[in-house]
């Protein structure tokens, strides 16, 4: 008997409308407010260039748990250049250097490491360890621990890894209300770098009014780039028709974009990934669009939509900035030895110059 085969038809491509098919705004004004910050954060810039100096220096493969950071086009770009991502530690062969991604991993995973004799460099970033350092020192000091953040993000499983014993996951508002927790005079609470603002001290405050003694953390824990990302969309949003997020699906940081441009007064808004993904219906009657990007999106994917958007008559860009970005953050410890011994450069710029959108 002769099996079947069925071989796949590839996806015609989408039609472009032409502009002319596009209904016009009614004031026949078009204009895009261009949100600043946006895109590369510190701890994005130093994970992804951590991976590309790992790959000149030590050579190919190179092996990465889980994404570097969340985004399609970056990790595209580093595999092509010869990183492995693997989704754990087991994947990667007995003595072979691995990195750690931007979003941290528990203690389990760096025993895992050390038994299978793996190089590891960890890229966590800095604000990351900062919310592992005070789960460790909070759990030393008797506390119980409320984590604000969302299951199955890579983040909240490894700072539980840091205290699992004493920390209780609290996702939303609606489980802040419902959560029952251990009678005790010490209890604190921690959050997920990435989050809403907004969202996160709705649930803070519905827990303090449930348990009034609820110590905050001594420093805030949602990152700096997060909030700024948040406080341009903002700037925005009232003024915007459409707004439309570059950025990455698995991207907290970037999901959470949309939904503050919706509370905050635009109309409609949407995330892609690239460009192409730009549904021109999105356009009917619009007349401003807002457009920013998650912080570990290269600024190029931008300027590829900031195009798109201009061939629709989109051309006139008014770029909306809240605050101005200076931090960097050193390379990864493991990574700065190597390259010192070599007599390399250990900054994480190349010839002094930003290497936040090479990865074309």
């Amino acid at each position: 008997m002769t099996a079947t085969v069925t071989v796949p038809v590839p996806a015609m491509p989408r039609r472009r409308k032409d502009p002319s098919e596009i209904r016009q705004p009614e004031s026949g004004e078009k204009n895009v407010l261009l949100a600043a910050p946006r895109g590369y954060c510190a701890g994005v810039d130093r994970a992804v260039i951590a991976v590309e100096r790992a790959l000149e220096h030590y050579g190919a493969p190179i092996y990465v748990r889980k994404e570097i950071v969340h985004n399609r086009h970056v990790v595209d770009r580093l595999s092509e250049r010869g990183a492995i991502f693997v989704d754990d530690t087991h994947e990667v062969p007995e003595g072979a250097r691995v990195v750690f991604s931007a979003h941290g991993v528990s203690p389990a995973v760096h025993e895992e490491a050390a038994a299978r004799s793996l190089d590891t460099i960890d890229a966590t970033c800095p604000l990351v360890t900062k919310v592992h350092r005070e789960a460790v020192r909070f759990e030393k000091q008797g506390y119980s621990i409320i984590l604000v953040g969302h299951e199955g993000h890579e983040e909240v499983e490894g700072t539980m890894g840091e205290a699992p014993d004493s920390i209780t996951l609290i996702q939303n508002p609606e489980e802040a209300r419902a959560v029952e927790l251990p009678e005790t005079d010490k209890l604190v609470w921690l959050s997920q770098t990435t989050l809403s603002v907004d969202e996160t001290m709705e649930t803070v405050d519905i827990l303090t009014q449930r348990f009034p003694h609820l110590e905050a953390p001594p420093s805030d824990d949602i990152c700096y780039a997060t909030q700024n990302r948040q406080v341009a969309v903002k700037k925005i949003a009232p003024g915007a028709d459409l707004v439309l997020v570059v950025g990455s699906a698995n991207s907290s940081n970037s999901v959470r974009l949309v939904e503050v441009a919706l509370e905050h007064g635009a109309k409609d808004a949407h995330r892609i990934d690239f460009a192409r993904e730009v549904d021109e219906e999105w356009f009917h009657g619009v007349s401003t669009i807002g457009v920013t990007s998650g912080a570990s999106v290269p600024d190029l994917l931008v300027q590829d939509l900031l195009r798109l958007l201009a061939d629709y008559g989109y051309g006139d860009v008014e770029e909306v900035r809240t605050a101005d970005e200076d931090v960097i953050f050193s390379l990864p410890r493991e990574l700065r030895k190597d390259l010192k011994a070599a007599g390399l450069e250990t900054s994480n710029k190349k010839n002094g110059a930003d290497r936040n959108h090479e990865l074309r």
